[in-house]
C-alpha cells in the first residue's frame, strides 16, 4: 500500500524547490569533478541546470513516444513506472554523466520486468532503430546501475488503480450518467502528468482525483458535491489539503510547455563535448573499461566477437530512440 511504501517514504518530496536543489547539487558536483576540461570556460563548456531540465523534458517526450510505438502494445502501468524511474534517476545524476538516450531505454526495460510485461531483450531492442547489438549492450550494462541509483526501490504505485476505484464509486454513489465517458479525458490528463514532476510531489490518489475532476469539467459535469458530501464526509479535516494538491497538479499540467527543439539541439551539441567519456559507449575509454571488466570477471578475450560494444562504430545514431 502507498502509505507504507518506499515511494512515499523515499521518493515523494515536499515541493518543487526541493527537487531543484537536488538537480543543482548534481550539476555542481559534476562540474567540480570535471572543471579542468573546461579550460577556464565553465559556463560555455558545461550544461546549466535549466539546460539540463530542457534536455530531459525533450527525452521525456521521446520516452512516451517510444512506449506508445512499442510492439507488442505496452500496458499503461509500464509507461508510468518507466517515467518514475527516469525522473528518480536524474534526481541523483546529471545528463552530463549519463546520457538520457541510454538511460531512457534502460528505464523502460526494467519497468517491463517489474510490471511483468514479459518481453525478451531481443524483442525489446527490435523496437530501437540502429545498431541493435550495441543497444543490447547499453541496456544490459546500465541495468544494475539504474537499479542501484533507485536504491533498489522498484515497486511503483501508479494512479491507474485509484482511477478505477473512483470510477466505480462514482457509478455507485453519484448521480452522474455514464461515467465511462470520462475515460478519454482522464487518460489524456494522466499522460500529461508524465511530463511534470507530479509523481515526485503528490500521491497516486491525488493525481487520480485531479484527473477525474479534470475529465468531469471537460464533460460539463460537477463532482464537487461528490467529493465533499460523499468521498470526504467523514474526513473533513483532510479536505483542504486535498483540494490544494488537486489544484497544484492541474496547474502543473496546464502550465507545461514543450521544449523548443532548436534550443534542445544546441544543448545536445554542448552535451557531446562535456559528457563523461567514461560513460560514453562510443568512447575508447568506455570500451577499454568494459574490455577489462569482461576480461577480469569472465577471462574473456577483449576481441571476442560476442562483445559488441568494442567493435561498433562511433556513430551516435546507433541507438536511436527519438525516431
Amino acid at each position: 500500500m502507498y502509505p507504507v511504501s518506499s515511494q512515499k517514504r523515499s521518493w515523494t518530496f515536499a515541493n518543487e524547490g526541493q527537487l531543484m536543489a537536488f538537480r543543482v547539487e548534481q550539476n555542481n558536483k559534476y562540474i567540480e569533478g570535471h572543471e579542468a576540461e573546461a579550460q577556464g570556460h565553465i559556463e560555455e563548456h558545461f550544461l546549466t541546470p535549466p539546460e539540463e531540465r530542457l534536455l530531459l523534458k525533450q527525452y521525456e517526450i521521446y520516452l512516451f513516444d517510444f512506449c506508445r510505438r512499442f510492439d507488442p502494445p505496452m500496458p499503461k502501468c509500464v509507461v508510468g513506472t518507466a517515467f518514475h524511474y527516469f525522473k528518480r534517476f536524474y534526481l541523483n545524476n546529471t545528463p552530463m554523466d549519463y546520457h538520457p538516450k541510454e538511460i531512457l531505454a534502460t528505464c523502460v526495460f526494467v519497468a517491463c520486468k517489474v510490471e511483468e510485461f514479459n518481453v525478451s531483450i531481443n524483442q525489446f531492442v527490435n523496437n530501437i532503430k540502429g545498431d541493435r547489438n550495441k543497444a543490447t549492450d547499453i541496456v544490459l550494462s546500465n541495468e544494475l546501475l539504474l537499479i542501484g541509483q533507485l536504491n533498489y526501490y522498484l515497486t511503483i504505485h501508479n494512479p491507474f488503480r485509484p482511477i478505477e476505484g473512483f470510477l466505480i464509486d462514482i457509478k455507485t454513489r453519484s448521480n452522474m450518467q455514464n461515467p465511462e465517458r470520462l475515460r478519454p479525458h482522464i487518460d489524456s490528463f494522466i499522460d500529461s502528468t508524465f511530463y511534470t514532476d507530479a509523481c515526485l510531489l503528490h500521491t497516486p490518489s491525488q493525481i487520480a482525483l485531479a484527473a477525474v475532476l479534470h475529465a468531469a469539467s471537460r464533460e460539463q459535469e460537477n463532482l464537487d458535491s461528490y467529493v465533499t458530501d460523499l468521498l470526504f464526509v467523514s474526513a473533513r479535516d483532510k479536505l483542504p489539503g486535498l483540494i490544494d494538491a488537486v489544484r497544484k497538479i492541474r496547474i502543473m499540467v496546464k502550465q507545461y510547455q514543450q521544449p523548443d527543439r532548436d534550443k534542445v539541439k544546441a544543448i545536445e551539441k554542448k552535451l557531446d563535448k562535456c559528457r563523461n567519456q567514461a560513460n560514453n559507449p562510443d568512447s575508447e575509454l568506455y570500451k577499454e573499461r568494459l574490455r577489462r571488466l569482461y576480461t577480469d570477471e569472465d577471462d574473456m578475450p577483449a576481441e571476442d566477437a560476442s562483445f559488441h560494444i568494442a567493435d561498433v562504430s562511433s556513430d551516435t545514431s546507433a541507438m536511436n530512440i527519438s525516431q
